[in-house]
């Protein structure tokens, strides 16, 4: 008579585990299928940006102060731009410390360009790419990041990809580029934050349905 295999309790405990981690892996569809889904807003990375026949400001001044003022902007003003809204989320937890050390840290030779090329020069695994040099140490949940491509007086806006990260797996789950256009707005941070609140804005009255239509269901 065969013996029934029998399954050792270390290899249960490495199965049970194995599934406890499967089921706490963040997934597009937590994120638009639950307004209590875990979300955490990264701030705007500039790592990448080229600020394109823009004259108006130094390069030492936009590394050094503008880029922390879009930055402190956004949550600042969060009837303005509205996060929870566009993301239908009850709760959106932040910390603009780590994005705001990596963009210190951009060679100021590299921030501006007169090549109109650079507005549309950045792909998927350039995205890819700059969420696997991040830190996100102890985060876990879903991350939003907005990823700058470009800058442009010539074609009147910025370019972003709006990234949403497995931060524990440093994984990108989403990422889709999009631009918004400039407008009134005294001073050089306000002028550039305007592209910002657009974007937000069009997430929140076209792109988020269309997003939980695609990875929601």
């Amino acid at each position: 008579m065969k013996k029934m295999n029998t399954l050792k309790p270390g290899f249960l405990f490495v199965l049970l585990f194995a599934t406890m981690l499967s089921a706490g892996a963040q997934t597009l569809k937590d994120v638009f299928t639950s307004s209590e889904t875990p979300f955490f807003y990264l701030g705007i990375d500039f790592t990448k940006n080229k600020v394109i026949n823009d004259p108006s400001a130094t390069v030492s001044d936009i590394r050094d102060r503008q880029y922390d003022g879009i930055n402190d902007l956004v949550l600042a003003e969060p009837k303005k731009y509205d996060l929870k809204g566009a993301f239908h989320k009850s709760t959106i937890n932040s910390d603009l410390g780590p994005v705001s050390k990596r963009n210190t840290k951009v060679n100021t030779e590299e921030i501006k360009s007169s090549s109109t090329a650079d507005f549309r020069r950045l792909k998927e695994d350039d995205i890819k790419s700059v969420v696997s040099s991040w830190d996100f140490g102890d985060k876990k949940g879903v991350g939003l990041l907005f990823i700058t491509e470009a800058m442009s007086k010539t074609d009147g806006g910025a370019a972003v990809w709006v990234t949403l990260i497995d931060m524990k797996a440093k994984k990108v789950l989403m990422t889709e580029r999009m631009e918004g256009k400039t407008g009134m707005g005294f001073g050089w941070r306000n002028y550039w934050a305007v592209p910002f609140k657009k974007i937000i804005e069009e997430i929140e009255k076209k792109k988020y349905d269309e997003w939980k239509a695609k990875y929601g269901s």
